[in-house]
């Protein structure tokens, strides 16, 4: 039987305005989930004050968080690979508690 012919990929362009393609920093990343979606909340907290201001905040289908997280893993091996083991545990000081304001 012969092989089911493999779907071209297509390319996609995609557009974006300069501020978007600056992008956001952040030192925290809060991931909450329920049946439906995982929600990703980036964080910036600032160091001299107990006090952090929401950069973005990201929903995803289960899937394809699935497929992020699958993204995430083989380049954080690709750059181990290259620039050596990243250390695991807590980051610097304790955890902070998290809780949004308004």
């Amino acid at each position: 039987m012969p092989d089911a012919p493999k779907p071209q990929q297509q390319q996609v362009q995609i557009k974006a305005d300069e501020k978007e393609l600056l992008g956001h920093y952040s030192n925290l990343a809060v991931v909450h989930h329920n049946a439906e979606e995982f929600t990703l909340n980036f964080i910036y907290l600032f160091p001299t004050v107990p006090q952090g201001k929401l950069v973005a905040s990201v929903i995803l289908n289960p899937r394809h968080a699935k497929r992020l997280l699958r993204a995430l893993q083989e380049n954080i091996s690709r750059y181990e690979a290259q620039f050596g083991a990243l250390p695991e545990g807590p980051g610097p000081g304790p955890e902070p508690n998290v809780g949004f304001v308004q």
